[in-house]
């Protein structure tokens, strides 16, 4: 457990028996994977505040909302108390520090890979992200429809595979390129997920752990996630 008052609130929320059902479900589900870190639990706050939104007109979320109101004030203390100091490295193309960097990141995840690229094309990148996957990683993958069509995209194999994907379907292009590891990890940049960018392109890519960008990347990630998947 990341600290006791972090623990004592959360067993708290499970023992309640006010506790709504959602937020009972949030609990559990920390416990489970038994990981109540500051970090995992900014992240399924992240998650979980997308869906509470609905709070505004559905009376029966309220109650989750406000608890997760509670729970972030006590995680963030925790985590401005606790938390190592963010670290940060860019990288640059052309060369293949940005694509190691890519490769390692989903070498190391363990609980999840939250995607959101315009192009996949590069295979040694899309062999990772299925390792990944096989690996147990929860991975999620949003991109742009016109390129998941390119010929060489490898999108449609990690779908194959399993891996959830969404696609921007409208006129616009969903034209990000950055992807968080559990939700403690962020990589962002111009650097596109193709071989020419490693080859031939001038481009960049940021990794970091600053829980202040991972966290607004995460909310983006949701947003785009909830956006995409209606139907």
């Amino acid at each position: 457990m990341a600290s006791r008052e972090l623990d004592t609130f959360l067993r708290k929320s499970l023992g309640d028996p006010k506790t709504p059902p959602e937020t009972r479900a949030t609990v559990e589900r920390l416990f489970a994977v038994n990981d109540t870190s500051p970090a995992a639990v900014a992240a399924l706050c992240a998650q979980a505040a997308v869906v509470a939104r609905a709070a505004h007109t559905d009376p029966r979320l309220r109650a989750t909302l406000g608890w997760l109101v509670e729970l972030g004030l006590v995680a963030g203390v925790t985590a401005a108390t606790e938390a190592p100091a963010p670290e940060a490295r860019v990288y640059f193309s052309p060369g293949e520090t940005c694509l190691d960097a890519i490769v390692g990141a989903f070498r190391a995840a363990r609980r999840s890979a939250d995607v959101c690229v315009f192009t996949l094309t590069d295979d040694r990148i899309a062999r990772a992200v299925g390792d990944a996957h096989r690996r147990g990683v929860a991975v999620r993958v949003v991109t742009d429809n016109d390129k998941a069509q390119d010929e060489g995209s490898d999108v449609e194999g990690l779908a194959r595979l399993g891996i959830a994907v969404r696609r921007d379907e409208t006129e616009a292009h969903m034209h990000h390129k950055f992807a968080v590891f559990d939700g403690v990890r962020l990589l962002t940049g111009s650097y596109n997920w193709t071989r020419s960018a490693a080859r031939c392109n001038q481009e960049n890519l940021v990794d970091t752990t600053d829980p202040r960008l991972v966290g607004a990347f995460t909310r983006e990630f949701e947003r785009l996630w909830a956006l995409f998947g209606r139907a």
